[in-house]
């Protein structure tokens, strides 16, 4: 149906605006005198010529989905019908690819779909562990509960994430500051020092003959450095793309010094975090695993929770498979065991999340402590052994004219 967009005057002789779908002009003027507002235009809303393409589109945030789960909860808790819930979602909407998302969602609920059949067509903005709990809260009557749990549980993943890329910022922003600042330092400034050192005669010292010969190469070079710099990263984009590039790649990030246990950190508590909440929320142990595992975000610890899957098809417990697949700490698989055997696994793997997500906290905060010290020295040795470099021949004749 076409969009209409009008204009009027209310009883009190306020101005009025707005949008509504409707089959006719006709069926809009009759809505408007309904709500006692007088229309004093009414015409369609023009098509966006751009609506199909795309990446054109604004993108539905993670943000949004919060706001949406939390508002649909509230009105579900308030006893309105899923589909009366979803037009009053649609009309409100300002994200235009959303409010196109809900009004597909409101028809194919009405045409006799479950709402999580519905938004299993849109992987994107809805994924299987997003689905799967919706479907747990229909089939147990707890819709409203099961969206106030994913919007808890989106909020606290996303803040888990912005910790994560908070703590990886200084560093790589400092590499690429100093990087850039090197270049330009071989490129333009050491050879106007070479001019200078020809007139001189006599041999320079061995690290301006190193820094002035690393110049020409680089300054010869360039476009086949920055060609080989593209190439790489495409190749290794190929790479991990992979599944032995990716597998690789997950598995050396855990095992570095420095980043491994923060990363290995932020996995528990996503892993635990995602796990308690679809337990608690009614989703079968195994069916919750094979989610979790998809939505691991690291091959390493998707193959420790497909091998923790398997053993409990088995017969086995979850804490053992985990304890040995060498990914997990002992203290988590310990506590895993102990809510295994009081029965309440959820409220245990909630427990271990919230610790983890301060661990996450101290990791991030003594990593930028010390990665600032460190970035420092590094800048300094680089930048400063190049210009030593090139003042040594200064300091060199000072001392002869002195002498």
């Amino acid at each position: 149906m076409p969009v209409y967009m009008w204009k009027g005057k209310d009883k009190k002789n306020k101005n009025r605006k707005g949008e509504m779908e409707a089959p006719n002009e006709e069926a809009v003027r009759a809505d408007l005198l309904r709500r006692k507002i007088t229309p004093s235009k009414i015409k369609i809303k023009p098509k966006d010529i751009f609506a199909n393409v795309s990446f054109l589109q604004p993108k539905v945030t993670n943000d949004d989905v919060i706001l949406f789960c939390r508002q649909f909860s509230t009105m579900i808790d308030a006893g309105l019908p899923i589909i009366q819930c979803l037009d009053i979602l649609h009309t409100q909407m300002e994200n235009k690819t959303f409010k196109r998302i809900l009004k597909e969602i409101k028809g194919n609920v009405e045409s006799g779909q479950t709402f999580a059949e519905a938004l299993r067509k849109y992987p994107k903005q809805f994924d299987d562990l997003f689905v799967n709990m919706v479907a747990a809260g229909e089939a147990g009557g707890i819709l409203d509960e099961i969206l106030r749990r994913l919007s808890s549980y989106m909020e606290k993943a996303a803040k888990l994430k912005s910790r994560i890329k908070g703590g990886m910022i200084y560093p790589l922003v400092t590499i690429v500051i100093a990087v850039i600042v090197v270049a330009i330092i071989m490129i333009f400034v050491i050879p106007v020092f070479e001019e200078m050192f020809q007139g001189m005669g006599g041999a320079l010292p061995a690290p301006t003959q190193i820094v002035i010969k690393m110049s020409r190469f680089t300054k010869g070079n360039i476009h086949f450095i920055i060609i080989a710099l593209i190439l790489g990263a495409f190749a290794f984009r190929r790479s991990y793309k992979t599944e032995k590039g990716r597998a690789f790649m997950d598995e050396f990030l855990l095992k570095l010094p420095v980043f491994g246990p923060l990363v290995r950190k932020a996995a528990v508590a996503k892993f635990t975090r995602t796990m308690g909440t679809m337990l608690a929320s009614g989703v079968a142990i195994l069916d919750a695993l094979d989610i979790v595992a998809k939505t691991a975000g690291n091959k390493t610890i998707e193959a420790a929770v497909y091998e923790t899957r398997s053993a409990i098809a088995e017969g086995r417990t979850m804490s053992e498979p985990l304890l040995e697949s060498g990914v997990f700490p002992a203290m988590v698989c310990q506590m895993i065991s102990v809510g295994e055997s009081t029965g309440a696994l959820d409220a245990m793997l909630g427990k271990i999340a919230d610790f983890y997500d301060e661990e996450v906290d101290q990791a991030v905060e003594n990593l930028t402590t010390m990665m600032e010290p460190a970035m420092l020295v590094f800048l300094g040795v680089i930048i400063g052994g190049l210009v030593v470099s090139m003042y040594l021949p200064i300091f060199k004749m000072a001392s002869v004219v002195a002498g």
